[in-house]
């Protein structure tokens, strides 16, 4: 894939819940421009060129970004705070996505300025028509300004 394409960033740690993330964007067809990263710190260096990332274009930004709260290396508040201090970056719209349903986390990521905060539903069918939903809305719905 190429990079200037990418429409959705997935942030998630855990292996099942980026596979159903993205088994459900792929059953809307909005997976095609998807890119997976494991952890904060590779998420920061894709958007800002960095490490494996260096040779693509910064300023092609992603539609919207999927974000887990709770990830290895830099975690997702941490990443949150980053994204939305940064004039490039923090257009982006980023969608909190996961189990963290603490009061504490959903005030502090929308104070960072998350556009949404999703706790992810336990049951299958249910986490799968969720993340469809979210995808149908940031994907087709929602008008960006790039």
């Amino acid at each position: 894939m190429e990079y200037q394409e990418v429409e959705i960033l997935l942030a998630e740690d855990n292996p099942d819940d980026a596979i159903l993330t993205i088994r459900a964007l792929k059953k809307k067809n909005l997976a095609n421009n998807l890119i997976h990263l494991k952890d904060g710190s590779l998420l920061l260096d894709f958007l800002h060129g960095q490490g494996d990332f260096s040779k693509r274009d910064i300023n092609n930004l992603p539609r919207v970004i999927l974000l887990d709260l709770k990830m290895p290396k830099i975690g997702g508040i941490e990443v949150l705070e980053h994204i939305k201090s940064n004039e490039r970056l923090r257009i982006i719209p980023v969608v909190i996505l996961t189990s963290s349903a603490e009061d504490p986390d959903i005030k502090r990521c929308y104070e960072l300025g998350a556009n949404s905060y999703i706790v992810k539903p336990v049951d299958f069918d249910s986490f799968i028509h969720a993340v469809s939903n979210l995808g149908l809305y940031w994907m087709l719905l929602n008008k960006s300004s790039s």
